[in-house]
């Protein structure tokens, strides 16, 4: 019938458009399973139980996303509070960046308001009280106190070495870091022979800076430490460059005090480096007070050390002009006092006590090549000092590139012989980093002690035999 009203054409534009609905009611009823499927009606659901698991969907989808929103609201907060915190510390100076730290701050002396002792400048300076009966009063200490031996093996003394530095960091970015090298080094050597280590920051007496900043503190050692029968002095510029060198000290039973240095020079030519006071070894007893006592008098800052200063100038061969030092105070007293001291003094030159590193450090390679450690002298020395460096202050006597390529290799030389014990060794005198120099063992008591540094006899504990 709807032919006869319509035109061919338009019968086809509505049979295209049932056909497009037809197909549209079919998509519409697809998606409707589709989606009552994955939500879970079950096929008893109903339109309103439908509506309310689709409510129930979306809300648990809201629930799981919830922790990540209030987590990153946190996170915001904490960010927040941090930034203001930060520009309060900066504002503060509580920054957390050590390169923006001003140093200073932390510097300063606190002052307790208490005033400082004072001594009457026209007195003669002194170290203590005198004392005339120290070797009568530690005797009897001792006797009193046999568990603590003033020697620990037979002809071995008990021995505390004693070095320090400034209370105050180095002058320079690196200095501290080769203080830390040095004690490392006096560590590992004492370490291997039973010596006791003593490190100093304290300056005890402010008029005995400098040079003389050692006396005070080894003649309140001595008096403290009865038990020690030699002290050891050592410069932090020091360091030990022969790991198995066991000082002979049998040789000093009848000396007091033992300092590397030639009797020419001092007793007859009076020159003002015949011995170096850079690393010594002092008796613990009454003549080494009484020598203390003659010692200290020049070492008091200003017009005292000046002055004395000048007199050995005038008195010492080659001294230069400057104010007066520990080393040429010692070397006027022997020379000037042969008959008082001389006898209980040692100068020690078959063994580097002191090396000059100068003349030591470029001859590693072939120390290394020709000898082996355990001789202490200039084949293989003892002690390497670095006279001049001055690496914790602003400016030395040498180029300070010179001064630390050659600390680090005295330090890696001395390293060596620790670490070789180990089975490791660095891998140039040159270089911080190491290499093994033997395979790791499924029987570690295999490895030999070559050198009887991990064990040494005088550490065997005594057990007795009842």
């Amino acid at each position: 019938m709807l032919d006869r009203f319509l035109s061919p054409r338009r019968r086809r534009q509505i049979q295209r458009l049932m056909r497009n609905g037809k197909l549209t009611l079919f998509c519409l009823l697809l998606t409707v399973v589709v989606l009552r499927g994955n939500l879970g009606a079950g096929k008893f659901g109903t339109p309103e139980k439908d509506l309310d698991e689709i409510r129930e969907t979306f809300s648990f989808i809201r629930r799981r996303a919830e922790p990540r929103r209030v987590l990153e609201e946190a996170t915001a907060a904490q960010r927040q509070q941090h930034k203001f915190s930060s520009s309060t510390d900066a504002s503060d100076g509580g920054s957390n960046n050590y390169a923006e730290f001003d140093i200073r701050k932390i510097l300063k002396d606190d002052d307790d308001g208490t005033e400082e002792f004072k001594r009457d400048p026209s007195l003669p300076y002194s170290l203590g009280p005198k004392i005339s009966d120290w070797d009568q009063q530690r005797a009897e200490w001792l006797i009193r106190n046999p568990s603590f031996p003033n020697f620990i093996a037979p002809k071995k003394p008990r021995v505390l070495l004693v070095t320090g530095s400034s209370p105050r960091p180095c002058e320079n970015p690196v200095g501290d870091h080769y203080l830390l090298k040095s004690i490392k080094n006096k560590i590992d050597y004492c370490r291997l022979h039973g010596i006791e280590v003593f490190y100093n920051m304290a300056l005890l007496d402010a008029e005995m800076a400098g040079f003389w900043a050692k006396l005070p503190l080894i003649r309140k050692l001595l008096l403290s430490h009865r038990e020690v029968e030699f002290l050891w002095w050592m410069d932090s510029d020091a360091m030990f460059t022969d790991m198995e060198f066991e000082v002979p000290w049998e040789r000093y039973k009848d000396h007091n005090f033992v300092m590397h240095g030639w009797n020419e020079m001092v007793y007859d030519q009076k020159n003002w480096i015949g011995l170096n006071t850079g690393s010594f070894l002092l008796r613990n007893c009454q003549w080494s007070l009484d020598i203390l006592d003659t010692w200290a008098p020049m070492g008091p800052r200003g017009k005292v050390r000046e002055e004395a200063g000048k007199l050995l100038t005038q008195e010492l061969k080659d001294r230069p002009i400057f104010e007066a030092d520990d080393q040429s105070a010692m070397v006027y007293i022997l020379a000037t006092q042969k008959d008082k001291w001389g006898n209980k003094v040692y100068l020690e030159n078959t063994y580097y006590l002191h090396g000059y590193w100068g003349i030591l450090v470029d001859r590693y390679e072939e120390m290394i090549e020709n000898y082996n450690p355990g001789l202490g002298d200039h084949r293989w020395p003892l002690v390497t000092h670095f006279v001049g460096c001055k690496p914790c202050g602003k400016f030395g006597d040498y180029p300070v590139e010179r001064c630390l390529k050659q600390m680090d290799r005295a330090f890696n030389f001395g390293d060596n012989q620790i670490l070789q014990m180990y089975g490791f060794t660095h891998k140039t005198l040159a270089s911080k980093r190491v290499k093994r120099t033997r395979n790791e063992m499924s029987n570690p008591l295999d490895v030999r002690d070559e050198h009887g540094l991990l064990h040494p006899a005088f550490k065997a504990a005594k057990v007795s035999s009842s």
